[in-house]
């Protein structure tokens, strides 16, 4: 962004229209990006009489936003011998006992300060004010811009300026997603609204806002960032212009691209409870699936983009998720309308509790899950777990009352994931012919051959080669299934025992 007072702006008649950077411009840039190579390593002084030059014979306020974006990587240094606050006390100390009253008298005072502080007088003169703004070095330049990249910098930059003051943007891209991921990122308020050309993300500016602020602003700026990195995208802005609200209207057909730098759209969380969220849900061993940011729900004329989905692994089942924290009132109110109009779909809302409204939520039929600080992982699974209820035991109906796999050693999950159910779903069938040794199902026969194989004092690492040989991996569930246990000797391994009784 630039500074309020370098926004380049056409209001004739009546209009709200940016005077972006053209290629007539690339000659300036370059001299721009000339004059801070050339003053590398001299004053402040020096860069600052260059662009007073070209400031002369082109518009300032261009010339001047150049500048600023050049000029915010720079390193300036304050280079002296010594301190020159150090020096400058030296030196008036020096005065007052020299008692200054001309030319002669400076230069005794500068001599016997140096020699106190053991340098040359002409060392000493330049300290003195040395950290002074002007005087200060040009080290290094930051961002390497050539002519090219300078003029699309500044156009992205003028279009953030004029959205500052913007109190609503309506945006159509062609990638939606990446749209709204970045605006919740963001922490912007907004909806989508449904028009008859498509769909389109509506956002409110700072302007708008009960207490516009600074951080709100630039965050709602740096928006344009994520908007131009679509093929195809359209803006319209309402902005106050000092009092006057006008329309600013931007296209892909204006001369804006993305800088080099990553898209802010390249995001995941929106604020740190639903991180914190998905971070503690996702190490869980659960079958739910959790998807974030789903696909758009109908909420009358407009839609609502849930913060997550949960997809059930053994069938097309979904159930939403909304986390609603804090936000302003009217932020609230128009969370409460969508969750009103949100119907035939699944709907989990995790409410701040600070915000009162569970009871008007659940008054829509959506299951409300209050959290304070985060959200309860046990809320959630209890959540799930009435519809994995219900989910297991319309899958357990479309199973015959028993299998007869061909395998003779063949795990539950995998004979559940046959059928498209859950393990649960399977569990209560009956298997004639197999038995169900922990999660596998093995048929007698092999068994019996297992046992011929085992026995008292074999060695663990043997017993499991055996098990291996005939496709079953739970040791344990297996050697109990035999009459074995496992006396172990130290961190060495164990032996085959039987077990008691």
């Amino acid at each position: 962004m630039l500074t309020k007072d370098l926004l380049r702006v056409s209001r004739a008649g009546g209009g709200y229209h940016l005077q972006f950077a053209g290629r007539e411009h690339r000659p300036l840039a370059a001299k721009v990006l000339g004059a801070f190579r050339e003053g590398v390593g001299e004053p402040r002084s020096e860069l600052d009489g260059a662009l007073a030059d070209l400031e002369a014979e082109y518009d300032f306020k261009l010339v001047r936003g150049l500048a600023k974006l050049v000029g915010r990587g720079a390193t300036f240094e304050t280079r002296s011998p010594v301190d020159p606050e150090r020096a400058r006390r030296a030196a008036f100390e020096a005065g007052e006992a020299v008692l200054v009253a001309n030319g002669e008298d400076r230069d005794r005072a500068l001599s016997r300060a140096a020699d106190s502080l053991g340098i040359a007088p002409a060392e000493l003169d330049g300290a003195l004010y040395a950290d002074r703004e002007d005087r200060q070095v040009l080290a290094a330049l930051g961002e390497r811009y050539d002519p090219e990249s300078l003029l699309a910098q500044y156009d992205l930059s003028l279009a953030q300026t004029a959205l500052f003051d913007a109190r609503e943007v309506r945006i159509r891209s062609d990638d939606p997603r990446r749209l709204v991921s970045a605006t919740k990122r963001l922490g912007l308020l907004y909806e989508v609204r449904k028009t008859d050309s498509g769909r389109e993300l509506v956002v409110t500016g700072p302007d708008a806002l009960f207490r516009a602020t600074r951080r709100y602003g630039t965050r709602f700026a740096r928006l344009l960032r994520a908007v131009v990195e679509a093929h195809e995208w359209e803006l319209h802005a309402t902005v106050d212009d000092r009092g006057t609200e006008r329309t600013l209207d931007l296209s892909d057909a204006d001369s804006l691209r993305p800088p080099d730098a990553e898209p802010v759209a390249e995001v995941s969380y929106d604020s740190g409870v639903e991180r914190d969220f998905a971070t503690r849900f996702g190490a869980l061993d659960l079958d739910w699936d959790l998807l974030r940011e789903p696909e758009p729900l109908e909420v009358g004329a407009s839609v609502m983009i849930p913060d997550f989905a949960f997809d059930y692994a053994h069938s097309e089942f979904r159930v939403h998720f909304e986390i609603m924290g804090f936000w302003t009132p009217e932020y609230v109110e128009k969370k409460l309308e969508q969750l009103e109009r949100v119907e035939d779909v699944e709907l989990l809302v995790a409410v701040d509790e600070s915000l009162g409204v569970g009871e008007e939520i659940e008054a829509y039929d959506h299951r409300v899950l209050p959290y304070s600080g985060r959200v309860r992982i046990k809320d959630v699974r209890n959540a799930l777990g009435r519809y994995e209820e219900r989910l297991v035991a319309e899958s357990a109906a479309t199973l015959p009352d028993s299998l007869s796999p061909e395998e003779d050693v063949v795990a539950l999950s995998t004979l559940a994931a046959r059928h498209g159910v859950s393990e649960t779903a399977v569990e209560d069938i009956g298997f004639p012919e197999h038995e169900l040794v922990g999660r596998t199902l093995v048929r007698p026969a092999v068994l019996e051959v297992v046992s011929e194989r085992l026995s008292t004092g074999q060695s663990l690492s043997a017993a499991e080669g055996v098990l291996e040989q005939v496709g079953i991996s739970e040791t344990s569930a297996a050697l109990s299934r035999l009459g074995y246990r496992v006396e172990w000797d130290g961190l060495t391994g164990g032996t085959l025992r039987p077990t008691a009784g």
